[in-house]
């Protein structure tokens, strides 16, 4: 008798420890699938033919797509003239990453598009070049909200371009269209 209980709580504790262990493992699953839908995403960018032409480069890209670091070295192939950094390959560097880390962020019920952007020059560029991409928590929650209740919502972002000691290159904004897709259109 004293056996069966024994077994019976070995059993018990089994069958709670499995449970929970499976659990964990789905939320890890699912967070190492945002992990490698990063990882992924900064091995395309990185592979993409104008940024490799432009050398330039993404260092990091958070598992929850709230924040990208990009940064170009200036090289002989994306000076300009004056041998600085040609404006054309400043404001790539910066083109499309609020768009793909909302396409990510809100998935498949949603529809992202850059609609209009603007840089302003404020010092040469002459060595390597950064700029940083960074959406929190309420900035995506006012999006949901607003994609809610308006046909249409029109986010801007700013986003500065520095040197390696800390000065402002240049300055970009974009503007980015954001819908809810009706039902009809859902996945």
């Amino acid at each position: 008798m004293r056996h069966n209980q024994k077994m019976r709580k070995q059993e018990d504790r089994t069958h709670h420890s499995g449970q929970y262990a499976k659990g964990t493992k789905m939320a890890d699953q699912g967070q190492c699938k945002r992990a490698n839908a990063a990882k992924k995403l900064q091995r395309w960018v990185n592979l993409y033919a104008p940024y490799l032409g432009a050398a330039v480069r993404v260092t990091h890209v958070s598992d929850d797509f709230h924040n990208v670091e990009v940064e170009m070295p200036l090289r002989f192939y994306n000076r300009n003239y004056v041998g600085t950094h040609f404006g054309g390959s400043l404001y790539s560097m910066c083109d499309p990453f609020y768009m793909l880390m909302l396409i990510n962020i809100l998935g498949p019920d949603y529809i992202v598009w850059d609609k209009a952007a603007a840089i302003r020059f404020k010092k040469p560029g002459k060595g390597l070049v950064r700029a940083s991409f960074h959406l929190s928590e309420e900035t995506i929650a006012g999006i949901r909200a607003a994609a809610e209740v308006q046909p249409k919502v029109e986010p801007e972002f700013h986003v500065l371009i520095k040197d390696t000691e800390g000065n402002t290159i240049a300055e970009v904004d974009k503007l980015l269209y954001v819908k809810k897709k009706p039902a009809s259109q859902k996945r």
